[in-house]
């Protein structure tokens, strides 16, 4: 295995976790209490089509203009103070880091390794959370930053691009196998699954480590070191 140089996090479900998310059906009762006929599907739909193609281009700095696009995506013109309501309640309910993450984070950087968040979610809606790692952190890419979603291998090579580093020097950390690991993996970067609620059956072929926290995780970094 080449030298590491750099460490990669994905951020939903490995940094950062969303407690008691406020879901669309919730939005969607809202939404018919003030009249406006908007299904929990149709929502998802519009929602999704926003994160991943809208954000990419526009880079939303807050709820507010994120939600209004979502509306004439929907071609709803939902009025301010619902669309207000609305990102209120989505701010009372924000990422939280996980109890492991800024350790790992820390001793990621410590031991000499460039580090860098790696998702498509708006960098608002995470922000505060991972602020107290934010000086550990040499790079947060996220759909804006690449101008694409996190499915699209352009997201992995701009980050390696802007961290100055080859794949084979990169580990990936992530939970969700198909974005986190497989794709990654195609490109020639190592990679870690994160299975914190230790769900995985058997190590995919894929996989150069499985671990079940993310201090484990950079500990495994290290290690893969001291055998180089």
């Amino acid at each position: 295995m080449a030298k590491t140089r750099a460490v990669l996090f994905d951020l939903h479900g490995t940094v950062a976790y969303c407690k008691d998310r406020v879901t669309e059906a919730e939005i969607s009762e809202y939404l018919f209490s003030k009249g406006y006929e908007v299904s929990p599907q149709q929502l998802r739909a519009a929602w999704s089509f926003v994160s991943f193609i809208d954000y990419p281009k526009y880079g939303y700095r807050s709820w507010r203009p994120f939600l209004s696009r979502i509306s004439r995506r929907l071609k709803v013109n939902v009025d301010k103070n619902t669309l207000d309501t609305i990102a209120k309640l989505l701010e009372s309910k924000p990422y939280r880091l996980y109890p492991d993450a800024a350790k790992a984070v820390v001793e990621a950087k410590r031991s000499g390794f460039k580090t860098a968040i790696v998702t498509t979610i708006a960098r608002f809606q995470f922000a505060e959370a991972i602020q107290p790692i934010s000086k550990c952190l040499d790079f947060i890419m996220t759909g804006y930053e690449a101008s694409c979603d996190k499915s699209n291998p352009r997201m992995y090579r701009k980050v390696l691009e802007i961290l100055g580093v080859h794949p084979q020097e990169a580990v990936m950390i992530g939970d969700d196998m198909q974005l986190d690991i497989l794709l990654p993996k195609k490109l020639g970067i190592h990679t870690i699954l994160l299975d914190r609620e230790r769900k995985s059956s058997a190590k995919s072929e894929s996989v150069d480590a499985l671990v079940y926290n993310l201090n484990d995780a950079v500990k495994t970094i290290i290690t893969w070191q001291g055998r180089d």
